[in-house]
């Protein structure tokens, strides 16, 4: 489905233009969901950036099969809601109204009680939710994730996983999921790359066993002590 190959992406800095990839590769298949695991500052939201179309200033190529790039949704570390529309009005924003479509998504989501809040009454971990409820709306090829669960209690961060997985299974699409957690990602994806310290190159790759996929992150974090 995806094909990523930089050889090289500069961001101004003091002193001169700073290089935080370089020779970075690695492809995305059809329904794969692949974790992007590295240290913080490495390049991994500058990355997303690139494949979502935001950032076009790079050495390399990012290629689609059938050179289109697919209908994409993304989910910022913030939420991005607009404050003065509500839940549902957020999530009927990003295409023409469907009814039946948006209650599907926020019963999917777990969002029904929530959904004529506007995102200033919510929790983080809700308006986050509601993110990730915009995102598939789209019925997106391809699932932008970058940290989601960053900063949440673990309670929280745990039911964000969970109705993502449940989403996922529903809606199946490929998804890219940058986070600095190994319990997570190993929770979460069928594949693990892990990133060098800026810049950013692919290290290693590890395989989530089949059985041990979505299933929480308890049996994350006993995957990514077996597996590393």
């Amino acid at each position: 489905m995806l094909g990523v190959e930089i050889s090289r992406k500069t961001v101004p800095a003091r002193g001169g233009p700073r290089t935080v990839i370089a020779g970075l590769r690695f492809a995305l298949q059809e329904n794969e969901i692949v974790a992007l695991v590295g240290p913080s500052g490495c390049g991994k939201t500058t990355l997303l950036r690139m494949i979502g179309g935001l950032d076009t200033r790079y050495e390399g190529r990012i290629a689609w099969a059938g050179d289109t790039a697919p209908r994409i949704g993304t989910v910022f570390q913030e939420p991005r809601l607009l404050p003065w529309r509500t839940v549902r009005q957020n999530i009927a924003l990003v295409r023409p109204p469907d009814p039946a479509e948006a209650e599907a998504l926020l019963a999917l989501l777990g969002l029904v009680p929530y959904a004529d809040l506007h995102p200033p009454a919510l929790s983080l971990g809700m308006a986050r939710r509601a993110a990730i409820a915009r995102a598939f709306a789209i019925r997106p090829a391809l699932l932008l994730l970058d940290e989601p669960f960053v900063s949440l209690d673990p309670a929280m961060a745990e039911q964000g996983r969970s109705v993502l997985a449940t989403a996922w299974r529903t809606r199946r699409c490929a998804a890219l999921l940058v986070t600095h957690d190994l319990a997570e990602a190993a929770s979460l994806a069928d594949r693990i790359l892990l990133l060098s310290e800026g810049p950013a190159r692919v290290v290693r790759e590890l395989l989530v066993p089949e059985g041990s996929r979505r299933r929480g992150i308890a049996e994350g974090a006993r995957v990514a002590a077996a597996i590393t």
